[in-house]
């Protein structure tokens, strides 16, 4: 029997849905470390659980996963699919001598600095970037590559405390939040234009085997600065027109050394045509990706995580027989749901495509995130369809909120 220890914080929806997807494997004993236990039906997928201080400190996690080794001996896998996770598991790992990405290559990926140099090392391209430690060599970077300019955590994750700075006034803005210094430094990148996209793999044995592409509408940073903008996301059926980024992604994996599972860049497209790489995640895709690939594919990616992660091995290829969109429903302002708009007229329009959904409820505060309070997916296995019902979907539905903006 082999111990697959799976870590998070707390056992929130999407987060068991990959541990469900690791207790289908066959063979496993499946053992949790969390900070918040799961209870319930939630808990019934493992075998034993142990509640820690805090997953996010090495130190906690080993001791969690030492007090499971003592119950069942070593683990075969230590694994957890939350970006701020993964430089503990690679130090629980090197601890207790497990298989998986290691702790320097699990910082490569982390830092999206030394990332961008191995990037920029290997010729693949990407955005321009220095690390600043005072306000000084912010300055200096505006004056190599002018506005407007990205300054974000180099650890950071999901756009944020990412500012978007267009003058010299918002740089210091910026800088007086952000507060670089060479104890806590701050990442200042060039700002990419142009259309936005994701790159997903599967990855066995440091060798990319599957690829997906999903496009955004608009970029999740122009979603953050605007409240009322509601995000989409659109994974086109067809995947012919994405040579050049196919080439792109599979090198950047290769490259910065992930082993077995899934990883997440994102992308642009330049006005000129040319391909950049924004950033890469060596998890998995958050905000529902999983379940829009498993739609386009009808297959459970979900699984196809727990075979790479756990067994080293990969199920497909697959056919890609639909186009899958999400639109995440929010509106502007702040305080409690109030109502939703719009939500009889788009049933009426585009119902019949609408595959699954999670509908704002009224009550609930709004969420700072730009996942927003609910969610639609659509599916058909035509592309134009898909971007049109998304596009009929935001203009249509609008939460409203206690008090306006």
């Amino acid at each position: 029997m082999r111990n697959v220890v799976y870590v998070a914080p707390f056992p929130m929806r999407t987060t068991m849905r990959f541990a469900h997807a690791l207790a289908t494997l066959d063979g496993v004993r499946l053992l949790g470390v969390f900070n918040k236990a799961p209870t319930g039906v939630a808990a019934r997928v493992f075998d034993d659980v142990i509640q820690v201080g805090d997953v996010l400190d090495p130190g906690s996690l080993i001791h969690g996963v030492g007090l499971l080794s003592a119950r069942y001996g070593r683990p075969h896998r230590i694994l957890g699919i939350l970006e701020n996770l993964q430089e503990s598991l690679a130090a629980a790992r090197a601890h207790y001598g497990v298989y998986g990405t290691d702790l320097q290559t699990t910082r490569r990926f982390r830092d999206k600095g030394l990332m961008k140099d191995a990037l920029r090392q290997a010729g693949i391209p990407c955005a321009a970037h220095a690390r600043l430690t005072s306000p000084h060599d912010a300055i200096e970077f505006v004056k190599r590559n002018g506005f407007p300019v990205v300054l974000k955590p180099p650890d950071g994750a999901g756009c944020r405390a990412t500012y978007r700075c267009d003058s010299l006034p918002a740089l210091e803005q910026a800088l007086a939040q952000t507060r670089p210094s060479p104890q806590r430094p701050v990442l200042a990148e060039e700002f990419l234009t142009g259309e936005e996209y994701s790159f997903e793999t599967i990855t066995v044995g440091g060798e990319p085997q599957f690829y997906s592409v999903g496009r955004y509408y608009p970029t999740p940073l122009e979603v953050m600065e605007n409240d009322w903008l509601q995000w989409v996301v659109v994974l086109p059926r067809e995947l012919n027109g994405f040579e050049k980024v196919r080439e792109v992604g599979l090198n950047a994996v290769r490259r910065l050394g992930m082993s077995d599972g899934m990883t997440h860049m994102e992308w642009f497209r330049r006005p000129d045509g040319s391909v950049a790489v924004g950033e890469i995640a060596m998890r998995p895709p958050g905000a529902q990706f999983v379940r829009l690939m498993s739609l386009a594919y009808d297959a459970d990616m979900y699984r196809a995580w727990a075979r790479a992660a756990v067994d080293g091995a990969f199920d497909g290829p697959w056919e890609r027989k639909y186009s899958v969109g999400i639109a995440y429903l929010r509106g502007s302002g702040r305080g409690r749901i109030t109502h939703v708009e719009g939500l009889d007229e788009a049933q009426r329009m585009m119902g019949h495509l609408v595959h699954e959904a999670q509908l704002p409820q009224v009550g609930m505060p709004r969420s700072d995130s730009y996942e927003g309070d609910g969610w639609a997916i659509v599916r058909h296995p035509d592309t134009r369809i898909v971007t049109e019902a998304m596009r009929l979907l935001v203009s249509k539905v609008r939460v409203h909120y206690s008090h306006g903006s």
